[in-house]
């Protein structure tokens, strides 16, 4: 049988413990309350797609209320249709301005991400081909029709893979040293970024 010495002599290591676990479960708090680090490229990127997916459903919404061109095969029912397409979206749109899109922190993040292309090991050949079809005649706002009859960019696919993944409708181009969202539909100029070389 246990004596009364035998039962008070654990009585200073049962308060130890007890110490020991209630500092535990006191600072398990503080660690909890630190916020994890925000980072803050995720952030805006993920701002810049929801701005994007706002305006692919007002895209939708405005080629919904539009009747179909004619399929005679005839080039101008399309025109037709993408000039009246394009006026509604910009009655829709009646105020819009660069940086409705790409909002000056997306397209800080835009420069250095290419900035990563251009300095890289195929970066003077990709910036080559990019000012080869330059068309430095385009004059770049936001909600105006890029010109008819001005060439397209192509857009090389290491740039591609650096810039975030736009839903159908939307496009990259260059024009000359600046990058735009074009609605390709709608040969809208959405927004655009300036001076994207390094």
């Amino acid at each position: 049988m246990e004596t009364a010495n035998a039962r008070t002599a654990h009585l200073p290591l049962l308060a130890a413990t007890l110490m020991m676990f209630a500092s535990a479960v006191s600072a398990a708090p503080a660690r909890d309350a630190q916020a994890p680090p925000v980072n803050k490229d995720a952030a805006t990127i993920a701002d810049f797609m929801k701005r994007v997916d706002a305006y692919v459903t007002l895209h939708k919404k405005v080629d919904g209320s539009l009747q179909e061109p004619a399929r005679d095969g005839r080039p101008e029912s399309f025109l037709e249709h993408e000039r009246a397409f394009a006026k509604l979206m910009q009655k829709e749109r009646p105020y819009a301005k660069q940086g409705d899109l790409l909002t000056k922190p997306m397209r800080n993040i835009v420069r250095r991400l290419l900035a990563g292309v251009f300095r890289g090991p195929d970066g003077r050949q990709i910036k080559k081909s990019i000012l080869d079809e330059y068309t430095g005649s385009v004059r770049l706002q936001a909600n105006t029709q890029y010109p008819e009859g001005a060439p397209f960019s192509s857009v090389p696919p290491q740039i591609l893979q650096r810039l975030p993944k736009l839903p159908e409708g939307l496009e990259y181009r260059f024009v000359g040293p600046r990058l735009i969202l074009l609605d390709a539909h709608a040969r809208l100029i959405v927004d655009f970024v300036e001076r994207v070389f390094p």
